[in-house]
């Protein structure tokens, strides 16, 4: 909330911070404070990128993703879509619990990750998942979108590094062009049939999705804490640490520091 508000109570890197009743959900007891802290930004990125319904600017020039899609519902009558939606970095933190709540929407996924990470992102929901270093994962990414015979929604890069962009662009110059919503600045040149936008956590659209589905699903089960936390320590001390870990590279984890 800090990004939005200014405000320091609203910040991390403390002991206690606050946070609006609309924006949180109630943990099960199931479930330790540890694995929680996994999904909020998660979950704010995911409905982001998913579910927003009013336009908006994260810098000048970029847009967010205006997809509108329809909400999680416990009820499977109503999850149910014709729409195929792919996630580059399907391991990652952001690319599980959007896995998660695209698929509990109906949507079909498609995921790219490592070989080691294929279980995870499948335990998520992903009906398909290629390995990135495979050298033909644009070819066969490709093909799978265009026999699926659903509405292809666009691709979704978590990783969002001009190595990643490299790739979804040549997936997307073979099905004839899309969507690319991006983690980070998307690229500053992409062909005439390609719209990029980008994500942003902090965002209107997380509000119903916390009021009407968060607490139920994780008392249910149907919204995992994944991937597990990696915990380097206890106490605001180590921060710096948990940065290092981060910058030598974590996959399927996330860095956890406890208080």
């Amino acid at each position: 909330m800090v990004l939005v508000t200014g405000l320091p109570e609203h910040g991390a890197f403390q002991l206690y911070t606050l946070i609006e009743a609309d924006r949180a959900a109630i943990l099960p007891e199931h479930l330790s404070f540890t694995q929680g802290v996994i999904l909020p930004l998660a979950i704010g990125a995911s409905t982001s990128a998913l579910f927003s319904q009013k336009h908006g600017q994260v810098m000048p020039g970029v847009s967010t993703p205006l997809l509108g899609l329809p909400y999680p519902s416990f009820d499977r009558s109503l999850a149910s879509s014709e729409r195929l939606l792919v996630i580059y970095g399907g391991s990652s933190t952001v690319g599980l619990t959007t896995t998660q709540l695209a698929t509990a929407s109906g949507i079909t996924v498609l995921t790219i990750a490592g070989s080691h990470n294929f279980s995870i992102s499948q335990q998520c929901g992903a009906t398909q998942v290629f390995d990135h270093k495979d050298p033909l994962v644009v070819e066969k990414t490709a093909e799978a979108i265009l026999k699926s015979g659903l509405d292809f929604i666009g691709i979704l890069d978590t990783i969002a590094i001009p190595e990643t962009y490299e790739t979804n662009l040549r997936i997307l110059d073979k099905v004839g062009g899309g969507h690319l919503i991006c983690s980070h600045p998307p690229p500053k040149q992409a062909p005439i049939n390609v719209k990029v936008s980008m994500i942003y956590a902090v965002n209107d659209a997380e509000i119903p999705l916390f009021n009407n589905y968060v607490t139920g699903a994780l008392q249910t089960g149907k919204l995992k804490c994944l991937p597990e936390p990696i915990v380097v320590g206890r106490g605001l001390k180590y921060i710096q640490d948990a940065l290092k870990k981060l910058e030598s590279g974590v996959s399927a984890g996330k860095v956890v520091v406890e208080l």
